[in-house]
């Protein structure tokens, strides 16, 4: 059917729109973006006041389909994407079994065609069983629909194992997404080394123990000429070899999650499990270089890092508690609190590192209002304020440190491919 979005804000970072425009959708399709269109349609939606732009992208998603899907689904873990905004999600290979052949991507394909609310984008392994020994078939994963490689929360730690991984990746034009973690240094760690974790009593994660990782597989990069991408920077030493590796023409990208830039490692300070992450939390300091890198575009995109586990297994002691956090309800509200609302960039520019940025990293087309593109669309009221509750909490579990926050902004109406999936913040 014909819809039609009227007097909304649009903010649109590919074509380098912001203004007051209608958006008409037919088929699908974006065929008119004006001022003041007068064709009638089948369903109007009035946006005056209300920012409308692009459907977010997050390329760094556990949606644990399939093997645990007592967590999360594919149908869940979309659910709460279009909550937060996302029309498309890639999900990360650590499942079970592991995203590391044909047979599994059909299936997360063929699941999320017939019960997802978002697009899903399988990543697959860069070894077999993420095990770090022997490579996995790239040509076939890259066949069957896969958008970058990566041993998500592993990193390779052979370095002859990972130079031929990087090289066959390279090969079939896919993206090594990097975890970045010498497990020797942070063996047994629960949280950021520093004042924090000596005064708590727990182990700590020193920030040496991503930056060393970081050194290393840029190193690696340079020597493939890969295209590479680092997942969820936490250190201010990170930040300074992605940009000394961007200076010298690498084909290095970078993101940041929503809890690396709102929250440090004071917030362990009760020992709430759902602070604990890997990352960890980082400081002030990290939180201050991470938001300058972020405007600077030395990092390039915003993702989640989204890792949803069950309350029975994070309602133990700090030590024994698994890493990770859900974050798709709660990706952009956080984010405008902590970034726009401080004026440390604008609201087009959080839009950019959520769309047009995200789709560049893995080689597809970039969401944009243009005519003729899929109608894959967000409108926002960043006036509305909301409480963010546990029974409102769409995802399969509810490790969240954001609950009971208030925030200024939410996400209310998201359209796929020209269909509206929730209006006013209900589904349909």
């Amino acid at each position: 059917m014909k819809i039609l979005i009227k007097h909304g804000t649009v903010i649109d970072p590919y074509n380098k729109i912001n203004g007051q425009y209608d958006i008409l959708i037919d088929e699908g399709k974006i065929v008119k973006v004006a001022k003041d269109i007068k064709e009638k349609a089948s369903k109007t939606i009035e946006a005056n006041g209300k920012i409308v732009c692009p459907g977010f992208i997050d390329l760094h998603v556990h949606l644990r389909e399939p093997g645990r899907e007592d967590k999360e689904t594919i149908k869940t873990g979309t659910k709460a994407a279009i909550k937060g905004g996302f029309t498309a999600v890639a999900c990360m290979p650590n499942t079970t079994p592991s995203c590391d052949s044909e047979s599994v991507v059909n299936f997360i394909k063929e699941k999320a065609k017939k019960s997802g609310y978002a697009k899903v984008f399988p990543i697959g392994t860069l070894t077999k069983n993420r095990e770090g020994k022997e490579l996995s078939e790239m040509a076939e994963l890259k066949r069957s629909g896969c958008v970058a490689v990566s041993e998500d929360g592993d990193s390779v730690e052979d370095n002859f194992i990972m130079r031929q991984a990087c090289d066959y990746a390279k090969t079939f034009e896919l993206t090594v997404f990097v975890h970045c973690e010498d497990k020797k240094l942070s063996e047994n760690g629960v949280m950021n080394e520093g004042f924090m974790s000596t005064k708590l009593g727990l182990k700590g994660i020193p920030n040496k123990s991503e930056s060393i990782v970081i050194q290393r597989d840029i190193e690696i990069a340079e020597l493939t000429d890969v295209k590479m991408h680092i997942c969820h920077l936490s250190t201010r030493e990170g930040v300074e070899l992605i940009k000394n590796a961007k200076k010298r023409g690498l084909q290095i990208s970078a993101e940041v999650t929503p809890h690396h830039l709102s929250l440090t490692d004071e917030a362990c300070a009760q020992y709430d499990t759902n602070t604990k992450m890997n990352p960890p939390l980082r400081t002030k300091e990290d939180i201050k270089a991470l938001k300058k890198a972020l405007k600077e575009g030395i990092i390039d995109i915003i993702a989640t890092d989204h890792a949803p586990h069950l309350e029975s297994e994070k309602d133990v002691e700090f030590d024994n508690a698994p890493f990770g956090i859900i974050g798709l309800e709660t990706a952009f509200c956080v984010c405008k609190k902590e970034l726009v609302d401080t004026e440390d960039i604008t609201m087009q520019e959080l839009i950019e590192k959520l769309t047009v940025n995200p789709a560049a990293i893995i080689g597809i087309d970039p969401p944009a209002l243009t005519e003729g593109s899929s109608a894959d669309i967000t409108i926002i009221d960043p006036e509305k304020t909301w409480v963010y509750e546990k029974k409102d909490i769409v995802s399969k579990s509810k490790n969240s440190p954001f609950i009971g926050e208030k925030f200024k902004g939410k996400v209310e109406t998201v359209l796929v491919n020209g269909k509206i999936i929730m209006e006013e913040g209900l589904f349909i």
